[in-house]
């Protein structure tokens, strides 16, 4: 593409700085766009993969050959028609031999031509061995029969092909990438009888649109066979523009209990996905996943084994979250920026791209089919004279035995051409028999029954398009195969949070007097028997898990909730929540709950009312926490206390004047906040005058007993002795017995 610069007659010319640089950068992109990093849409190869193919149909290296060094095809290429690295020859034959990178390979390798894991480990040149492919045949089958132009090669002292005649539009079906100055290009690969269908579809009317032609065309198909699962109206408007995305899944499946990733995306390895595993399993990101294992090998390339910890893991949330956060997802970018039979780069959308390729095509064919009619035609013309010449055989080797110069004498004689009379004096006596006149008018015969099928279909535009057709169909049926990308509908991947990658262990959450929290390991630690600073005393505990989130209650009613993995080791003396937490002034830390989200938890004030809501009710990221239960001025916040079963459930409330009343927690409302409902009645005058409060609310599931602590003796209070004491709710209740009536604390056992 460089352009020489005429020297005047000085013997030089000058240029300013800026033009020259202007001239040579321009210079320079245009060769890397037209001559490098773009394929033409005709053949859908660069120039370099041209070369390459070419090269080794000149050296023999057809699909039925035997394989030969790849290093003797490189030679060939860059010393005849490519000037260039050896390497960078080398790598772009490579990449045209490996199934798992072109959809259909156009070089058929043998040796180590690089694998999934690793696409550049391939062997030294060499070492390999290489011919080219079947399919490579549809590039070439056509190339000695005037299809195509020809131009000299970098140095003057040979031809090559400036396209390849390819009977199947290529630049779709293996795809191509490349950057070139201001542009690049990224086409993906397609199903060869998808694309087939959608030319025979446009032979039969070139303007279909391109929504039309997606009804043939589903989307591209990448030779890894992982899952499409872009939307169908996206992959439409991608094809309707040039532009766009195509997000790729891997395809998993369970096996004896654990995943097998059978599939990736396109130029995904299965190396690169477990180090991307093996990073979130050493920082604790994936608790729920035990090990996992590569098990591919030669008749399987892909085969990765993730095993769960348990079959309780929820295994779609755990590939949803490996979907969003490795490459076992992945968008593969399209920009159909192609270069057209006019020599011009331009995005093109999917009915240009079929309908350009498809002109390109029907020039092809009517080249090839004049091409051999001209053949014939040459030939009945020869045939013609040669017939002439058996019918005067006498005169004809009179002439020749007598005449000096017999070719004129034979052309005026029997009014031949040149080319004929030279025909005839190239005869061999043994071919001037009876039976070669009987050949000679058989040959006549065909020939000329080719020649009135060849001027039928170059005169006949359908019959032509029907030939390009039935080419078509017939390509497809040698090599065509079955797509391996499914196109799918699946729900967006979407990562854990922190808290549900946490592990699940079971936590004892512990709250001092003082406001210091800590959480210890399992459920079976006495909260009460741990070390605390002087001056601080256990004050409350709760039981849940590591993923889970505390709550904890301060004595003006509001809520504050954190990750129970985030506290201290109770090995320590834990931390004070105020460091955390903002509460109001003169506010203290009164209470502690853990557990699901969706677990009921009872709220009272000592005042006797309440209510009971869902843990996750009292859930808040704020500082200084929530409002969750209304205190009266002068009322104090009662240990809350754990639902069971909100249908069967008895509510337990005990006040310091020895009163207790049982009720169904059905007669409780559920809130989300507030004061709630009465649940024991005090009488107004010993409320206000304080000699009275309730002492303690419990729930007590169906069965299970009650045990009324009063100093250090207890009362335990079976079903059936609680019967004694329910009544309806906001009632007085009954006196317990004498002795128990100043109770403590409520306990409940199952």
């Amino acid at each position: 593409m460089t352009q020489t610069i005429e020297a005047p007659p000085g013997g030089f010319e000058q240029l300013s700085l800026r033009e020259y640089a202007e001239k040579a950068y321009l210079d320079y992109s245009m060769y890397v766009v037209l001559d490098r990093a773009l394929p033409s849409i005709a053949d859908g190869l660069k120039p370099v993969q041209r070369r390459i193919v070419y090269a080794m149909s000149e050296l023999g290296l057809s699909a039925s050959s035997k394989h030969k060094k790849s290093a003797r095809t490189v030679g060939d290429v860059i010393g005849k028609f490519h000037p260039h690295g050896d390497s960078a020859c080398y790598e772009a034959m490579v990449l045209m031999a490996q199934p798992f990178s072109y959809r259909y390979p156009l070089v058929d390798g043998q040796g180590n031509f690089g694998s999934v894991d690793d696409p550049k480990s391939f062997a030294a040149m060499r070492y390999t061995e290489s011919r080219l492919s079947a399919y490579a045949k549809v590039l070439l089958s056509e190339l000695g029969q005037g299809t195509v132009d020809w131009q000299p090669n970098y140095d003057g002292t040979q031809t090559e092909p400036t396209l390849l005649p390819a009977r199947l539009p290529n630049v779709l079906l293996n795809g191509a990438s490349g950057i070139a100055v201001g542009m690049a290009t990224d086409v993906p690969p397609h199903n060869m009888k998808e694309v087939a269908s959608a030319c025979i579809r446009l032979l039969a009317n070139s303007r279909t649109p391109v929504a039309e032609l997606c009804e043939h065309i589903k989307g591209p198909d990448f030779p890894t066979g992982a899952e499409i699962i872009t939307p169908p109206e996206d992959i439409r408007a991608m094809y309707e523009t040039g532009h766009g995305s195509i997000k790729l899944r891997a395809v998993w499946k369970r096996e004896d209990g654990n995943i097998v990733i059978t599939a990736l995306p396109h130029q995904v390895s299965p190396n690169k996905i477990q180090e991307q595993i093996a990073a979130q399993i050493r920082a604790k990101k994936l608790p729920m996943l035990d090990d996992f294992r590569d098990e591919g090998d030669h008749e399987n390339p892909t085969r990765l084994v993730l095993i769960p910890r348990s079959n309780r893991v929820d295994v779609y949330g755990l590939m949803s979250h490996l979907f969003a956060t490795t490459d076992l997802e992945r968008n593969v970018r399209v920009n159909l920026n192609l270069i057209g039979t006019n020599g011009r780069p331009q995005v093109k959308n999917l009915a240009q791209i079929l309908n350009e390729w498809l002109a390109f095509r029907t020039e092809t064919v009517r080249r090839r089919l004049q091409w051999r009619l001209d053949k014939v035609l040459d030939r009945l013309h020869i045939l013609e004279g040669l017939l002439v010449a058996y019918l005067n055989i006498d005169e004809v080797i009179r002439i020749v035995r007598e005449e000096d110069e017999p070719g004129p004498v034979l052309m005026k004689t029997f009014n031949l051409s040149e080319r004929q009379s030279e025909a005839i004096l190239d005869l061999k006596l043994r071919h001037l028999a009876r039976l070669e006149e009987m050949k000679i008018q058989g040959e006549q015969a065909e020939l000329e029954d080719e020649r009135k099928t060849l001027e039928g279909i170059l005169n006949s535009p359908r019959k032509l398009k029907k030939l390009i057709a039935d080419e078509i169909a017939s390509d497809v049926k040698t090599h065509g195969d079955e797509r391996r990308c499914q196109i799918v509908a699946r729900e967006p991947a979407e990562a854990m949070s922190e808290t549900d990658l946490m592990p699940t262990e079971p936590v004892t959450v512990v709250l001092s007097q003082g406001g210091w929290a800590r959480a210890a390991k399992g459920h079976e630690i006495d909260a009460s028997t741990l070390n605390f600073k002087s001056g601080d005393g256990y004050l409350a505990s709760a039981r849940g898990r590591s993923n889970q989130q505390a709550v904890f209650l301060d004595s003006k009613g509001r809520s504050y909730s954190l990750a129970a993995h985030t506290l201290p080791s109770a090995r320590s003396q834990g931390e004070p929540l105020t460091s955390r937490f903002s509460p109001a002034a003169g506010a203290q830390f009164c209470a502690a709950i853990a557990g699901r989200p969706e677990d009921k938890v009872l709220l009272a004030s000592s005042f006797g009312y309440g209510f009971f809501t869902s843990l996750e009710n009292l859930y808040t990221r704020a500082k200084a926490g929530k409002a969750s239960l209304t205190v009266p001025a002068g009322a104090a916040v009662l240990t809350p206390s754990m639902v069971s079963e909100p249908a069967t459930d008895r509510v337990v409330a005990v006040t310091s004047g020895g009163y207790l009343l049982a009720f169904s927690l059905a007669d409780l409302p559920e809130m989300a906040r507030g004061k709630g409902n009465k649940i024991i009645n005090i009488p107004p005058k010993l409320l206000k005058a304080g000699d009275e409060r309730v002492v303690a609310v419990v729930c007590a599931p169906e069965g299970a007993d009650v045990l009324a602590h009063s100093g250090g003796r207890h009362l335990r209070l079976k079903p059936k002795d609680l019967e004694h004491y329910t009544g309806e709710r906001a009632k007085r209740g009954r006196k317990l017995p004498r002795g128990f009536q100043k109770v403590d604390s409520l306990v409940v056992e199952a």
